[in-house]
């Protein structure tokens, strides 16, 4: 994806988080990683990649969506997506990518 940033004509910054699709403690578990992409200096986010199996489908909706709204990743650090230890650990994935990504900004 940064391939494809530079050549549009923007300065991508790249992180990637490995966590959990659930609750560390919670049974079941399972690892995904969270790729993110935002622009140096405006912050807005470029692309996401996430790979792993329950529940990836519907994190990357979560940036799709702020994708189309040309969000920030500090804009998304504000987003407040449900918790549940079945679904989702306390901090989602998504959002630990995103803070890592505006610290990198």
């Amino acid at each position: 994806m940064e391939v494809e940033a530079r050549a549009a004509g923007f300065q991508p910054v790249s992180v990637t988080v490995r966590a959990t699709t659930r609750a560390g403690y919670f049974p079941g578990a399972v690892p995904i990683t969270v790729k993110m992409i935002a622009e140096r200096g405006t912050g807005r986010l470029l692309g996401a990649q996430l790979v792993g199996r329950e529940g990836s489908g519907k994190r990357v909706d979560v940036c799709a969506v702020a994708l189309w709204n040309e969000m920030t990743v500090e804009e998304m650090t504000s987003l407040d997506l449900g918790y549940a230890p079945p679904f989702s650990p306390v901090w989602d994935p998504v959002l630990v990518a995103a803070r890592k990504a505006a610290a990198a900004i």
